[in-house]
Parts: structure tokens; C-alpha cells; sequence
């Protein structure tokens, strides 16, 4: 979602007549994105604002600012804290930034204030003002794309700090996200993945069911029937809200990709509890089967979180044991990160660093050994892959993902990206499966990967 903002605030400034820097040194104004659901995040981006505050004595006409979560948590703190800030625009004024940022170089410019600096930071100044924005700028190519569907969220996770900074639930209409749709495949597009903070209670409080489908599932049928689309994704869904209708769309859905990234955080349910996660371990488990049994192949995903407060070495084990047993393809495994004005935050029995490291480095072993052997098995087979481009860490091959999102590595012209390529998988490892591109009319089997 972060990304989506970034590129939708860089278009808005390209639209004023602004050009791309390729580093910070070239530019006349910074701006940085934040996230604040974990205190790293928050960490690293106030680094980086300290250290670009060297440049502010040498060039005083550059404009710095900060958007997004971490600027609607601090909003005035951050000001008074970084004394070379200017802007500090909150979650619901992505769509102002080129305004405030014009304002304040022309300040800068004619130094007709005593302090050019202001803070945006109300949520429900302008709570409907993310369906205003609908341009999406294109690379060259352009294979995939981000759809916001919704902003905020109702669920209030003791641990999470996002309804505080990107408020309550609303949602787009369907019309409104099938035309964005429908404008990002007439330029190339052929795969879309729609955004929310939990993208599966899409419409809950503004849309009817229909045919006993909720709006979501209504949301994704209509979004399947956009011609030219070759692959639908959607991220990240909640258990609460992962019903039969859901299920049943894996099955009736052919664009639906074969994967699915479903955050449980816990395998013990006292923890789950304590978080507010309102499911308990076993419907987890009893989901991702129903999930299987809809859709052979899917490849699934999740979050966990480790070291919660109050989580016992038997708690943790409980969460060794549910990660055994479903064998994700992947996870993303976090230390839990006290953040402020959570109900966590507060809560006795903190686990120490130490615990919580130890836990990170064995749940991670336990979730990549997994991921080496899924990815083991694909040798030797041909895949569905769509061409992104040149690799990001060896521009000299090219990447792609096949429709369970694994990633792979290959050489070609760079004609192919934006294309569908079939691909024979040579080596994987936990990450990455590395091949070579085949013609499509080499008799080959080909398998869900």
C-alpha cells in the first residue's frame, strides 16, 4: 500500500512539471513515505531524515518532508524534533502533497513566512478523500499493478497501530475499482492486485450481499471479467472474514492466482486472545484446508509475530508446531515491536530481546527449510512466469513470478518483459528458482508453480 501511495504522490508532483531525481543529492525536495507498524521502520526513517539534515545548511532551499503512518502518529513531534522538516503530511492527504510541497518551496523561495513548516495530520478531515485519486503512473511495459480498494480498519489488534493512523474502514465502489481495472489493461497491465488493510471485509458496511456473496467476492467476479486481465491477486485478507463464498471463488475463478498470503501471527490460541485476533489455531488450520481442497497447488503465505507479551516457551512451541504442520511456502516472521498506544504496549510480562531473537532465528530456519524443498520440487518442471523486467539485485537476467508468486530468475531479451513466458525451472533455493525461457511450442508439461 505504501508503495501505491509513493507512486501516486511522485505522479502528482511529475504532473506539476517536477522530474525524478535519481539520488537525494540532485534533489530540491525529499520526501519520505513512513510506515510505523513496527519500531524499525520508525527507527530507519527518522536515521534517514538525521542524516539529510546535513544537507539542509548547505542547500536551505531544498524542501524534506514526512508522509504517510509514522507522520499521522508523531505529526507536531516530528517538527519540533527535526528542525530542517517542513511538511509532515498524515494518511489521508496523499492526494494534497503536491500542493503543501509547492507551498513550501515558494516559501522557501521568498522567505515570506518566519517558518514555512506545517503539519496535516487529521484523519477525519478528509476520510473520503482516497476515491479522489485514480491516475496511475505506468513504467514502460508495466506487467503488474496496485489497486487500492479500501483505506483503514475496524479490527483494532491489540498490537497494531494502523486504525490510529489510517482510521476506520471505507471502501471504493465496485464500479470505480472495475474502471481503474479496466484503464491499467488497456495500458499493458495483465496483473492486479487489490490493496486494503483487510482486503476480504471490502464493502462490509456500505455494500449489500448478494446472492449470499459478500461484496468482496462480488468485487473479485467483477473484477475477473475485465478482458485482458491475466491475473487477479488480492493482499492481505483476515481469517475472521475468509468465508465459503471466498473459498468457492478459488474454484470458479481460473484468474485468481494460486496463492494466498493469510496472516495467523500466533499458533497458540491464548495469544491469539491476547491479541485480538478472534479465531482460534484450529479454524486456522481447518481454513487453509478448505482453501487446498478449493484451489490444487496453491501455494500459502502468512505473518507471524513471536515474542508477544505472555508468550510462554509452550506458546511459542504451539506456533512451531502450527507452522510443522501447514508447511507455508514462505513466511514473514516478526519480533513483536511495542508501539504506542496499543493495548500490547501495556500489557505485563514484555519478553526480552534475547527470547524474541532466538524464537525469530528458529521459526525462520523452520519456514525456510520448507520453502527449499517446495521450491526443490519445481525442478526440472515448466512455469507460468510473467516477465517483470530486469532483476532488481542482477539487471543483466531477468525476474518474474509465476501465479503462486515465487519469484524466478532467467536470462533473455528485455523484450519479454510484460509478458507471459514459459520457463523451465533449472535450480531453486528458498528464495528464488532460477531457469531458462522455453518457446511455448516445446511439448513440455507444465504444472502449477
Amino acid at each position: 500500500m505504501n508503495e501505491r501511495d509513493s507512486e501516486q504522490v511522485a505522479h502528482s508532483l511529475i504532473e506539476r512539471g517536477y522530474e525524478r531525481a535519481k539520488n537525494e543529492l540532485d534533489a530540491d525536495v525529499v520526501l519520505l513515505n513512513t510506515c510505523s507498524v513496527r519500531d524499525m521502520a520508525d527507527q530507519k526513517a527518522l536515521g534517514k531524515m538525521g542524516m539529510l539534515g546535513q544537507m539542509a545548511n548547505e542547500r536551505p532551499h531544498m524542501v524534506f518532508g514526512f508522509l504517510g503512518c509514522m507522520a499521522q502518529a508523531r505529526g507536531e513531534s516530528l517538527l519540533k524534533n527535526l528542525p530542517h522538516v517542513d511538511l509532515v503530511v498524515g494518511t489521508q492527504k496523499f492526494h494534497r502533497v503536491a500542493d503543501y510541497v509547492e507551498e513550501a518551496v515558494q516559501q522557501k523561495r521568498t522567505r515570506a513566512m518566519d517558518d514555512p513548516r506545517f503539519s496535516i495530520v487529521d484523519i477525519e478531515e478528509e476520510a473520503g478523500s482516497q476515491s479522489t485519486i485514480r491516475t496511475q503512473p505506468l513504467a514502460p511495459r508495466q506487467a503488474t499493478a496496485f489497486v487500492s480498494i479500501m483505506q483503514g480498519c475496524n479490527m483494532h489488534c491489540t498490537f497494531c497501530i494502523v486504525p490510529q493512523t489510517r482510521g476506520g474502514e471505507r471502501s471504493r465502489t465496485i464500479e470505480e475499482i472495475v474502471n481503474e481495472v479496466g484503464g491499467l489493461v488497456s495500458q499493458g497491465v495483465k496483473e492486479v492486485t487489490l490493496l486494503g488493510q483487510i482486503v476480504n471485509l471490502y464493502g462490509r458496511h456500505e455494500f449489500p450481499k448478494i446472492d449470499n456473496k459478500s461484496p468482496f467476492v462480488q468485487l473479485l467476479e467483477a473484477v475477473h471479467e475485465v478482458d485482458g486481465l491475466e491475473r487477479l491477486r488480492f493482499t492481505s485478507p483476515h481469517p475472521i472474514g475468509f468465508r465459503d463464498d471466498l473459498i468457492a471463488a478459488y474454484r470458479s475463478l481460473p484468474k485468481l492466482a494460486d496463492h494466498l498470503h493469510l496472516p495467523v501471527q500466533s499458533g497458540s490460541n491464548k495469544i491469539l486472545k491476547a491479541m485480538h485476533r478472534i479465531y482460534t489455531a484450529e479454524k486456522y488450520v481447518d481454513l487453509i484446508r478448505k482453501v487446498r481442497d478449493a484451489r490444487e497447488g496453491i501455494a500459502i503465505t502468512t505473518d507471524i509475530i513471536v515474542g508477544f507479551p505472555g508468550e510462554t516457551d509452550n506458546d511459542y512451541k504451539q506456533t512451531r508446531a502450527l507452522v510443522e504442520k501447514i508447511q507455508f511456502d514462505n513466511a514473514f516472521v516478526f519480533r513483536y515491536s511495542p508501539r504506542h498506544d496499543t493495548p500490547a504496549a501495556e500489557m505485563a510480562n514484555q519478553i526480552d530481546e534475547n527470547t524474541k531473537a532466538e524464537r525469530n532465528h528458529d521459526l525462520l530456519e523452520l519456514v525456510d527449510e520448507s520453502a527449499r524443498r517446495i521450491n526443490e520440487r519445481l525442478v526440472g518442471q515448466t512455469v507460468e512466469v510473467l516477465c517483470e523486467g530486469p532483476s532488481k539485485t542482477n539487471p543483466s537476467r531477468l525476474m518474474g513470478r509465476t501465479r503462486t508468486n515465487k519469484i524466478i530468475i532467467f536470462k533473455g531479451p528485455e523484450e519479454l518483459a510484460g509478458t507471459l513466458v514459459d520457463v523451465l525451472i533449472e535450480r531453486g533455493t528458498g528464495f528464488s528458482l532460477y531457469g531458462i525461457p522455453i518457446s511455448s511450442s516445446v511439448p513440455t508439461a507444465t504444472i502449477a508453480a
